[in-house]
């Protein structure tokens, strides 16, 4: 089952990292393939004024965007994106239930970012005048043997994702300034159509008015924005000279920053060429939905300019780098996962593995392909919902960091960008509900799935690493493991309380060994799934005392030091409460009924690694 390399480390891709102008093109497919229907959308929102709603497209690119993520990429080199942040600014319990419902709404980004490009694929293969005898019009197969061939690609490796990545964007972006540059040159040729536009932009009002319009229509065009959180989660894969044990890797940040400006840059003059020239050579009955050009606007043009020949050489790229683009979202997720689920206990073991992963993945994309039966149109309103939900949560994040970094102008630049975010996203859910709806099933779903995995992980020894307080203790340790004491975990750390479990012992049991009492030490802030302990160990009259400190679970954590010191034997107390208020506070908070919970840990890690040492005795005392 654990095959691929893993993903849950930031070493993870350290020998898979490429220059920024290559990783850029697997961002790009992402960003870039919306070319094949942008356009479209635009003409059917604004119809005339749809290059003004552009404009204000590109405005919000460039000056709310692409500012948020250098900020997010500043501080969140690893790949974790906007989540990270917000993670970080808040603790416990608090921070995991956000991260799970932010990972909610990356995954309805990420996954209908495949499926919908899959979809579109598959529709500008069935519309080909060459294609269609040959395909038909089997939408939906064309859609699940894309998405199939695409998790072929990642079953294969990272390097020959971005390979291809850059073998499907340069062409398709080539193709296109060329079939928008003979576009534009007709249009300059027949100035009349420049006259029709502006008529019409008059019979519509005066330039504020016109302005007005465009700001209330440019939320349907927020499909335009898709590629940011997807170029920050790829982050890990940008090379750079920082050494290895750098603290920020700051040439990382900046080519990852360069990356984000070039493809802001590009796919900004792309748009505004895309939106002018369909806005101006395009009937309305074209563009309409089942028109000739409902949905493949430039694709139309590619045909009707450059003949059949060029426009099915267009299409057939148009066709690539929309099956491609569902790469950038799977190396986001295969990124993003990762980081978080496993470490936080949320996740199985085999979740950090990059082929199990890749598989999983694959089969919600077949389930969320065969629900909206491959239609573009019905999973745009989710595919809004997430990127806009992701990009509001980064501006949020970074207008707090700033401030508690005392930059209060840029601060409250940021709260400017979240209120446009928030605006944006606010219209697309009430103009397409389904979206919300969408991406609320992949957040209870991910809650369940984390809540029913960190349950059955409870029993795991949870222990990331163990230091020693200093080299006496490191010493004293020495001597006394290998069944030379008894451990007695203790929860009260005084003398007389040590004392007094010390005469119980020995007034019901007969053990001449010494004793080793235990006080675990939880740390604040127990919802991390992992601890790294810290151990001190002092002689106490004919007793040693063992302080264990940054621990997250009692039980766990007493497990795993006697299965470090193996005792003679492990003395267990019991308090008889309610077991369900104490399996509950056992899972929440760490404590609970200590001692079953320690026999059972044990039994099942025992079972997990049989071996012909003998185990010590367990004893359940009564508190």
């Amino acid at each position: 089952m654990f095959e691929g390399e893993r993903l849950d480390t930031h070493q993870g891709h350290a020998a898979h990292t490429h220059p920024w102008y290559m990783v850029l093109w697997l961002t790009g497919v992402d960003y870039f393939s919306t070319l094949g229907y942008q356009p479209g959308i635009a003409l059917l929102a604004a119809g005339a004024i749809a290059p003004l709603a552009t404009a204000i497209l590109i405005a919000v690119t460039l000056l709310c965007a692409l500012p948020i993520y250098s900020q997010v990429v500043r501080r969140s080199y690893a790949g974790q994106g906007s989540i990270a942040l917000l993670e970080n600014l808040l603790r416990g319990w608090e921070a995991r239930l956000l991260v799970l419902v932010l990972l909610g709404f990356a995954a309805t980004d990420f996954v209908i970012t495949m499926t919908l490009s899959a979809a579109d694929a598959a529709q500008h293969a069935v519309e080909n005048p060459i294609l269609h005898p040959i395909l038909g019009d089997h939408k939906i197969i064309i859609t699940l043997a894309l998405l199939i061939l695409l998790a072929g690609v990642f079953l294969f490796g990272f390097s020959e994702a971005i390979g291809l990545a850059a073998l499907v964007a340069v062409p398709y972006l080539i193709l296109n300034a060329i079939v928008l540059g003979k576009c534009t040159l007709d249009i300059i040729e027949h100035p009349n159509l420049i006259g029709d536009w502006k008529n019409l932009l008059s019979a519509r009002g005066d330039f504020t008015g016109l302005l007005i319009a465009s700001a209330l229509i440019f939320p349907r065009l927020a499909l335009g924005l898709s590629g940011f959180e997807t170029g920050a989660s790829v982050m890990p894969l940008v090379k750079s000279n920082d050494a290895p044990d750098a603290p920020v890797p700051l040439g990382r940040v900046r080519n990852t920053k360069k990356l984000l400006l070039t493809a802001a840059l590009i796919m900004s003059v792309m748009l505004m060429m895309s939106s002018f020239v369909t806005t101006l050579l395009l009937k309305p009955a074209d563009y309409r939905e089942g028109g000739k050009a409902s949905g493949r606007a430039i694709a139309f043009l590619a045909h009707e300019y450059l003949g059949t020949g060029f426009g099915t050489v267009y299409d057939i790229a148009t066709i690539l780098i929309l099956w491609f683009a569902g790469a950038s979202a799977m190396a986001g997720l295969l990124h993003l996962i990762p980081r978080y689920m496993p470490r936080l206990g949320m996740a199985p073991h085999w979740v950090a593995y990059s082929r199990p992963l890749v598989l999983l993945i694959l089969g919600f994309d077949i389930i969320v392909t065969l629900i909206f039966k491959a239609d573009v149109e019905a999973q745009g309103g989710a595919y809004a919902t997430g990127v806009l939900a992701l990009m509001f949560s980064a501006a949020i994040a970074a207008a707090i960091c700033l401030w508690r970094e005392n930059s209060k102008s840029m601060s409250v630049y940021c709260w400017a960008v979240a209120a446009v975010f928030a605006y944006t996203l606010a219209e697309n859910i009430k103009e397409r509900p389904d979206g919300i709806i969408i991406a609320s099933v992949f957040i209870v779903f991910i809650v369940t799935l984390s809540a029913i995995s960190r349950s059955l992980r409870s029993v795991e020894l949870r222990v990331s690493d163990v230091t020693f307080a200093d080299e006496a203790s490191r010493a004293m340790w020495e001597q006394i493991r290998d069944k030379k004491v008894n451990l007695v975990p203790v929860r009260t750390d005084t003398i007389e309380a040590r004392r007094k479990k010390k005469a119980e012992i020995h007034r019901h049991y007969r053990s001449d060994a010494p004793l080793a009492f235990c006080n675990v030490h939880l740390v604040d802030n127990r919802s991390e799934f992992l601890a790294p302990l810290k151990i001190a160990v002092r002689r106490e009259e004919e007793s040693y005392v063992i302080d264990v400190m940054g621990a997250n679970a009692i039980a766990n954590t007493i497990a795993y030091i006697s299965e470090l010191l193996d005792p003679i034997g492990l003395f267990l107390g019991l308090t008889r409460n309610n077991l369900v208020n104490q399996a509950l506070r056992f899972l929440v908070v760490g404590e609970g009924e200590t001692g079953l919970m320690v026999y059972a840990i044990l039994l099942k890690y025992w079972a997990w690694t049989p071996e012909e040492d003998v185990r010590p005795y367990i004893y359940l005392m009564s508190d």
